[in-house]
């Protein structure tokens, strides 16, 4: 434990949502020139403790102290305070105006931006910070947010936080960061964080990628189900004991995703730039590369040509899940029940209705099979965190009778018990004749493939397979195109 004063502290929180605890007695001190990597399953209560953090939550008990001071009541603290004390948040859940270009966001969140001139002002901030954290970004202030990938506009949002536009950043709370980053975005900004601390700052890391935690953080807090269970140095952590104190079985690495492979070709593609490819039957092919290469819209582009109709069928040829849920994937007034069966509502029909029975049957059984935490399926889809409504998203896809399953880096924000359980359900899937194609950005999982395609400068420019498929390999196909 740091010895400090902390600069902020929650003390003995709790938090529920009608039946459910979020948090059970919570306690938190954030001292300056620490990094602290915050950890546990999805739906731990992570999120939960964030939002107390930076003033949006008010909890039901317990109490919140700044410098060690007489207890800012619950009332008295709120995300104008926190912004104050120059803390920021980097969600998950991006938070960026689409319809805003980078500056006009950088305007919107920095009250100093005020005045005269302020676009200019606002453009040269952010290309200032964007600079000190992703050299060679290539990103344009004057650029409309929704016009720019999803790595790029979580590379936005992450310099945004770290501006200095009159309140410098203080403590920075970042909420899976690199979920969207190709690893070697995601060491720039790791770097930085170290940087950052050693400068005196004070970062909450959140991250399923244990070994970020590991590297990164100066002190680790895990919690399980809305506690603390643990709070110590990062050195006295190995990812197996961070594992276990999680609650989740340790389990072996994944042996490779194979099913039948090389069997009936079920799709050719012959691009306009790049190697052309097949698939199929069986296969688990992933796209890797680095983030923004043209993997995304690879898969945009076999989806529209295999399924140029919205309506559900009964025989789909194809289902997506998607990357960006809250942009493309779930819908936010439904419930988790539908959110889950909308694709495969032909099956849940009789005379042209929807029959509850079934639908229930099957949300129940995909709740089950890949352990969605909630206590009703009929609660809001966005009760859930965002790794439970991803799972959700990929239960929907293989909920169909669709034999090529398209995943645009599905696994982001999900813990690593249910990603070694979603990989056994791919590989079981897989046997069964079912085809994957994976966009991820993570190296581990394309590891685990029958075949990677790595994508550069918008196209193919490399096939590897079986044993070929290695970390090496892969860079050295993204930077030098050739395997």
């Amino acid at each position: 434990m740091n010895e400090q004063t902390p600069i902020l502290s929650v003390s003995d929180a709790r938090v529920r949502f009608g039946e459910v605890v979020a948090l059970d007695g919570v306690s938190l001190a954030l001292s300056a020139g620490e990094c602290i990597g915050l950890v546990g399953h999805n739906g731990a209560g992570k999120s939960t403790l964030v939002g107390i953090l930076n003033g949006g939550l008010v909890p039901q008990e317990g109490r919140v102290e700044v410098s060690g001071k007489a207890a800012v009541q619950t009332a008295g603290w709120d995300v104008a305070t926190a912004r104050a004390l120059g803390l920021r948040c980097v969600f998950q859940e991006l938070s960026l105006c689409p319809n805003l270009t980078v500056a006009e966001n950088a305007r919107l969140m920095h009250e100093g931006l005020a005045g005269g001139a302020w676009r200019a002002r606002a453009r040269a901030l952010v290309s200032k910070t964007l600079d000190e954290i992703f050299p060679g970004h290539g990103i344009d202030p004057r650029a409309t947010v929704s016009m720019l990938p999803i790595a790029r506009r979580q590379m936005v949002e992450i310099a945004l936080a770290f501006c200095d536009a009159g309140t410098p950043p203080g403590i920075v709370i970042l909420d899976e960061p690199t979920s969207s980053l190709d690893a070697g975005i995601a060491r720039q900004l790791l770097d930085h964080v170290r940087r950052f601390v050693a400068a005196g700052g004070t970062v909450i890391l959140i991250s399923h990628i244990l070994s970020e935690i590991l590297n990164t953080a100066t002190r680790i807090v895990v919690m399980k189900d809305g506690r603390v269970v643990a709070d110590r140095p990062a050195a006295e952590f190995t990812q197996a004991g961070l594992v276990t104190a999680m609650g989740t079985a340790g389990r072996e690495q994944a042996r490779r995703l194979e099913g039948k492979g090389r069997g009936e070709v079920i799709l050719t593609h012959a691009p306009a730039v790049g190697l052309p490819f097949e698939i199929s039957r069986g296969e688990v092919v992933g796209l890797a590369g680095l983030a923004g290469h043209g993997q995304t819209e690879l898969l945009r582009a076999l989806h529209g040509r295999l399924s140029p109709e919205w309506r559900a069928h009964a025989d789909p040829k194809v289902a997506y899940v998607a990357g960006d849920r809250r942009l493309d994937g779930v819908f936010d007034l439904w419930s988790i029940r539908r959110n889950l069966t909308v694709g495969a509502l032909p099956d849940l029909l009789r005379r042209g209705l929807v029959q509850p029975e079934a639908e229930d049957r099957a949300a129940a059984d995909w709740k089950a099979r890949i352990g969605i935490r909630t206590p009703d399926m009929g609660l809001p889809i966005l009760s859930l965190s965002g790794g439970n409504q991803q799972k959700v998203l990929f239960a929907r896809a293989l909920l169909t009778r669709a034999p090529l399953i398209l995943m645009d880096d599905p696994m982001r924000g999900v813990d690593v018990g249910t990603k070694q359980e979603v990989y056994e359900i791919i590989r079981a899937e897989a046997e069964k004749g079912r085809s994957f194609v994976w966009y991820s950005t993570e190296m581990e999982e394309m590891e685990l493939c029958d075949r990677v395609l790595v994508f550069r400068d918008g196209g193919i420019v490399a096939e590897l397979t079986g044993a070929s498929i290695t970390e090496e390999a892969i860079l050295a196909a993204s930077f030098l195109g050739a395997a």
